[in-house]
């Protein structure tokens, strides 16, 4: 899990264009460079291109499914727009379909608070 600081660490100024911080591509690797290296990291951002691929394996597992450049531009383009947020919506019990905003520091910080407790509950439910 993404830890507040790694976002306080990871920005470099604010952008006025879209009234938000800009990322400092360059220390957010450096941050979660070690972490990585130590296990399962749940890393939400909407961008992917400046993560090194060694991290993900994304490339190879999408190639492997036949993936174009076009249909990975399109899939981000879904996750932005919330096309599947809005599929999740129409398909499964409002109880368990969740959206964690992530446009403020504090949300980061709940968002993270909340993924941890689930993440503590669903061990707890299915480690019994």
């Amino acid at each position: 899990i993404l830890l507040p600081s790694l976002f306080l660490s990871g920005y470099d100024g604010y952008g006025e264009e879209y009234s938000c911080p800009i990322s400092d591509e360059d220390k957010v690797i450096d941050e979660l460079e070690n972490q990585m290296r130590e296990g399962v990291m749940v890393v939400d951002y909407h961008g992917c291109d400046f993560f090194p691929e060694r991290w993900f394996h994304i490339y190879k597992r999408l190639e492997t499914r036949g993936y174009n450049e076009k249909k990975l531009q399109d899939n981000t383009q879904c996750e932005i727009f919330q096309v599947l947020y809005e599929e999740a919506r129409a398909s499964y019990r409002e109880e368990i379909v969740h959206q964690l905003p992530s446009n403020e520091q504090e949300q980061m910080e709940a968002n993270i608070n909340q993924i941890s407790k689930w993440i503590e509950q669903w061990v707890k439910e299915h480690n019994s």
